[in-house]
Formats: C-alpha cells, sequence, structure tokens
C-alpha cells in the first residue's frame, strides 16, 4: 500500500522553471558577459544553484554571484511563477487521503524556501530534501532514499513523480514506482530517455489513479 508520495519541485510541484532561467541568464551575463539559453541551463541541472554557479561560472566571484542569483529568483518569482489551483487543491487532496507528503528536489534550500513561501506551500510537507541535504544529486537515489529513512518507510510504500530523467533514474534506482509528470506549462524532458513507470499529463488523470494504490 502506498503511503508516501514523494515530489520533485521545479516543473513538478511548481512551474519555477521560467524563474530559475531568468536568475541564471541574469547571473552569466553580469558575471562571464554571455548570454545562456534555457537549453544550456537545463544541460547544468544536477546540483543545486550555489553548485550549477560554482562549476559553471568563469568569473570566481562565486560568492556575490550567488546572491545575486537569489535577488533575482525574489525580484521576479510573483511575476514568473503563478500560484496553481490545481496543484494545491491536488496537494490538499492528499493530505486529506492521508499520504504522507515529501518533497525531493536538487534546488538549494533557501530557493526552495522562496518559492514555498510565495507559494503558500510552507507547511504541506512531512519531509523535504534539498540538494544542500546530499552528497550526490538526482540522478543518485541519495535524496530518496533519505526522504523515505526519514518517514521511516520501505521503497514499496511511496511514490516518486518527477518531470525530468534524473528524477525517474533517482526514483527506479531507490527502488520505488516512477510517475512522469508533464502537467506544467514548463518541465525538463520531453521524451523520457528511461520510461517512468506511469505518465501523467495532467493532474486528473494522476487523481484519478489513486484509488489503485488502496
Amino acid at each position: 500500500m502506498i503511503k508516501a508520495i514523494i515530489f520533485d519541485f521545479d516543473g513538478t510541484l511548481a512551474d519555477t522553471l521560467p524563474v530559475c532561467f531568468y536568475a541564471f541568464q541574469a547571473v552569466f551575463k553580469e558575471f562571464d558577459n554571455i548570454e545562456v539559453t534555457s537549453e544550456e541551463i537545463k544541460a547544468m541541472f544536477g546540483p543545486s544553484e550555489t553548485g550549477i554557479i560554482r562549476e559553471n561560472l568563469k568569473d570566481s566571484n562565486y560568492d556575490k554571484a550567488i546572491e545575486i542569483y537569489y535577488e533575482k529568483y525574489i525580484e521576479k518569482h510573483r511575476e514568473l511563477v503563478p500560484d496553481n489551483e490545481e496543484i494545491n487543491n491536488l496537494l490538499l487532496l492528499l493530505k486529506r487521503e492521508g499520504y504522507k507528503l515529501g518533497i525531493v528536489t536538487g534546488k538549494a534550500s533557501r530557493s526552495l524556501l522562496i518559492s514555498l513561501e510565495c507559494l503558500n506551500m510552507n507547511d504541506l510537507f512531512d519531509v523535504i530534501i534539498t540538494g544542500d541535504d546530499v552528497e550526490k544529486p538526482k540522478p543518485h537515489p541519495e535524496g530518496i532514499n533519505k526522504a523515505l529513512a526519514h518517514l521511516n518507510l520501505r521503497n514499496t510504500e511511496a511514490v516518486f513523480l518527477g518531470d525530468s530523467d534524473a528524477d525517474i533514474l533517482a526514483g527506479k534506482q531507490a527502488n520505488v514506482h516512477t510517475i512522469g509528470i508533464q502537467w506544467l506549462p514548463n518541465y525538463q524532458t520531453l521524451e523520457f530517455s528511461v520510461q517512468p513507470d506511469q505518465l501523467f499529463c495532467n493532474v486528473n488523470e494522476f487523481i484519478q489513479s489513486l484509488a489503485n494504490w488502496k
């Protein structure tokens, strides 16, 4: 029986990819004087934002660049990341149904907390594992395994939802049921290289599937 539903964040629970791209593009323009595309930024994903900057910025003034990233992230969050009533209602439904809810994300805790605050999602999750909490980012299963340990659940008692190949690979390596998500306007993977156990393109399809887990 499924007891916990664990989510990736960017592109899965919130349409935050546009504000991530905006903030990264501002940093690379200001510090390296280069224009980076959304696809180039996607290719850097894996580490947290701070890790991405430290690994990819040519200018070595990393601490200042990281601060600028967060300034830009906050500056445009409410403009670029709309509230999603459908996702909010889904989370509240899952809570009412008694599921434990988790987030396993590559985001740094600082940016995740900004997003949770802006989207009024602060108090919904039983466990949150960020990129700051792991040594090995997705597709390594460390984050999912940490979430399961925190919840004191076996891998057969949880599902993991994500919008990228790294999410699905991490879920498979953690031996949890994997669900590919393409229900927001912006998501990372158009075609999964490793097929998830299920794929949902809208929230209602996912809600209808819950009956199979009881």
